[in-house]
């Protein structure tokens, strides 16, 4: 069956023709019959919209939920968030938990964001409170580091806009908003450097939330030393970490391509903070990672025919706090050296063997739960079906023990964390 199974697929990318052709799957055209179809996510728009009346079969699978942008859009992605908090405080539930100053302590993982041209009043009044922090504007739709700038005074988001005059704020076209955020001002750095981790997350069903983390992410570094001098905001090779703005700069080394794995950092972390910080680090951004697809959960259409393997860029400031930045529905597989190489054919590997298990073909049928064996470097993230049975087990233990007082926080996050 396996070896007859027809593939699509929108980009020449190495990494996944070669995993197609090991297979020994053939390769057809995006409007012939296909079992496996790897799309570009304008593709996936016109499959899955009204007006095309397109109906996938049961043997049919493809990488991409259709509304997929609830998550991959930086403004949607802030919108879902913040929605989420407010129907987690109405619920009463423990997560919504605040400090002193209002501020979520469980639910803190994005940098204070608004958008632009719509929250502009509000995000002057905010920078007006603290007029000497630093905020990154971001174009809402595009990618790889384009249009983002750094700003630290309102003069020069007026001189940006295209009517300086007023108080209103105007983009440059209609369909160009932006986000403005709060800039991680106090990153950790390595060997003076900023980086940010680019983690990789497999998303199989959204209801019940079924998810993986890839073990082999990867951090990717600037090739300038990181300098918070006002004068510095306009050097991208200072702040953004994104490889296609690095690979431009003088000092970008083509051999190791300014990155590090996840396992270098860990042990570095490990060598340098200790373990029991490194694994509370890493438990923080698997616990972040899993409220941000359950923020979207209940707005994504969940087609029994999708998968998504999204690219997640988080940033860790100097005082070991993970913050989510933004979400990538296509995160980049060309490879820029060898050993990304390896890990991007890995990653597509193992993505087609938990979406469709070896042996078999396609069936949107099943019930989406892979064997251990058939993971590879992936690790269970979160199944929302086996959170539901742990919650049971513990409340029938907890009415079994006599005495028992109320549960930490921590006992009450490890319900969620089915990663443990």
């Amino acid at each position: 069956m396996t070896s007859r199974l027809k593939f699509a697929c929108d980009q020449d990318k190495s990494v996944l023709l070669n995993n197609f052709e090991t297979r020994g799957w053939v390769q057809v055209g995006a409007d012939d019959d296909w079992n496996f179809y790897w799309a570009n996510v304008q593709n996936i728009r016109n499959i899955f919209s009204v007006d095309c009346g397109y109906r996938l079969t049961d043997d049919q699978v493809i990488n991409h939920f259709p509304n997929h942008m609830e998550l991959t859009r930086k403004d949607l992605m802030v919108k879902n968030i913040k929605r989420y908090r407010k129907d987690v405080e109405k619920e009463g539930s423990l997560l919504a938990e605040k400090d002193e100053l209002g501020r979520f302590i469980h639910l803190d993982f994005i940098p204070q964001t608004f958008m632009l041209p719509a929250d502009y009043n509000l995000f002057v009044e905010e920078f007006r409170k603290n007029p000497n922090t630093t905020w990154i504007m971001k174009p809402c739709g595009k990618a790889r580091g384009i249009g983002i700038f750094l700003v630290n005074k309102l003069s020069q988001l007026k001189k940006w806009s295209r009517d300086g005059k007023t108080t209103s704020f105007t983009p440059p076209t209609a369909k160009d908003t932006y986000v403005i955020s709060k800039y991680i001002d106090n990153p950790l750095l390595i060997g003076g450097k900023k980086f940010d981790l680019r983690l990789y997350v497999l998303v199989t069903s959204f209801r019940p939330l079924k998810c993986y983390m890839y073990k082999l992410g990867f951090c990717r570094f600037c090739t300038v030393k990181y300098n918070a001098n006002i004068n510095e905001l306009d050097n991208m090779f200072v702040h953004l970490t994104n490889v296609s703005i690095q690979k431009q700069g003088e000092d970008y080394n083509a051999i190791h391509g300014g990155k590090w794995t996840v396992q270098n950092l860990r042990l570095f972390l490990e060598g340098t903070r200790g373990k029991e910080v490194s694994d509370k680090l890493f438990d923080e951004i698997h616990w972040q990672t899993v409220h941000s697809l359950k923020a979207v959960s209940g707005v994504i259409s969940n087609d029994r025919h999708c998968f998504e393997c999204y690219g997640y860029d988080i940033i860790i400031d100097d005082n070991l706090k993970p913050w989510l930045i933004e979400v990538n529905a296509s995160p980049s597989l060309t490879a820029t050296t060898s050993s990304d190489r390896i890990m991007k054919y890995k990653l597509i590997s193992d993505v087609i063997n938990i979406v469709i298990p070896p042996g078999e073909g396609p069936d949107v049928r099943w019930s989406k739960i892979p064997s251990k064996e058939h993971l590879g470097n992936f690790e269970l993230l979160y199944d929302e079906d086996l959170a539901q049975a742990d919650l049971v087990n513990q409340e029938v233990k907890r009415m079994g023990a006599a005495g028992t007082g109320p549960r930490g926080a921590r006992d009450r996050r490890s319900t969620h964390a089915t990663w443990k």
